[in-house]
């Protein structure tokens, strides 16, 4: 079980929430849904505050809904809970969420457990830049463009990440189903079970009138930092770049 990212804030999956206080996640959802009911109706407070919307794919491919829980939320859940359950859940996310928090607040030392090689003084800093001064010349492209798209935040649709190889993202999609990453189920792209858990993506619900007058909801796949650099990183070994790398290779050539 981990704390995932969502927009600068952490969260936990709504399916490990219902592991860790023994309910089925179909029940919790149903307690969620009548919590972000009462929430709504009853304050000022916006219920995305303790309970986000989102959606995940089943073993089956199929796009299903799930709620991510901030803390917050998780103190609404373990408020509706008494005894020994209750006591054992409010330990497990208090215990998460204070971790995350003094990961945040001690980074220095969580980069020396992460990248061991990192300097600690200044005569290894030293010697560092001198050995990298050419291999960074060689990556000033990939660099370049890692500093302008890679750090955006947020979600990303594929035409957005399309775009930077001058492509559509039908083009995209058509390349991902080449290499066996995505899949077409009905009107919906979905990843293949292999790339599903691995943090690559999101699917946001978003409502849509009919032609009829009604209203319906469409999941819209969206890309996360980490999926873009995937796709980044998959495409790169076949030598297709971004276009603003390809620019900046032509002036090295």
């Amino acid at each position: 079980m981990e704390l995932l990212d969502f927009e600068g804030q952490s969260v936990l999956d709504s399916r490990d929430v219902a592991k860790m206080i023994g309910k089925e996640h179909k029940n919790l959802m149903r307690d969620i849904r009548t919590y972000i009911k009462d929430i709504e109706e009853s304050s000022n407070l916006s219920s995305r505050q303790f309970f986000v919307p989102s959606t995940y794919v089943s073993k089956q491919g199929k796009v299903l809904p799930n709620y991510l829980l901030t803390k917050q939320g998780c103190e609404f859940v373990a408020n509706k809970m008494t005894g020994k359950k209750g006591n054992q859940f409010t330990a497990q996310y208090v215990s998460l969420f204070n971790s995350m928090k003094k990961q945040i607040s001690n980074p220095t030392e969580k980069i020396y457990e992460m990248f061991p090689q990192t300097p600690r003084n200044f005569p290894q800093a030293l010697r560092a830049l001198a050995d990298s001064q050419e291999q960074l010349a060689k990556q000033k492209p990939k660099v370049d463009y890692y500093d302008s798209q890679m750090r955006n935040p947020g979600l990303m649709t594929s035409t957005e990440i399309a775009k930077d190889y001058g492509w559509s993202a039908r083009t995209l999609h058509k390349e991902l189903q080449k290499r066996h990453i995505l899949y077409k189920q009905g009107k919906h792209w979905v990843l293949y079970q292999k790339y599903a858990d691995k943090g690559y993506t999101q699917y946001e619900p978003y409502d849509f009138q009919k032609s009829n007058g009604q209203h319906g909801v469409h999941n819209n796949l969206k890309w996360t930092q980490k999926g873009k650099k995937f796709i980044y990183d998959l495409l790169a070994k076949d030598g297709i770049h971004p276009i603003l790398e390809q620019m900046d290779l032509l002036e090295m050539e």
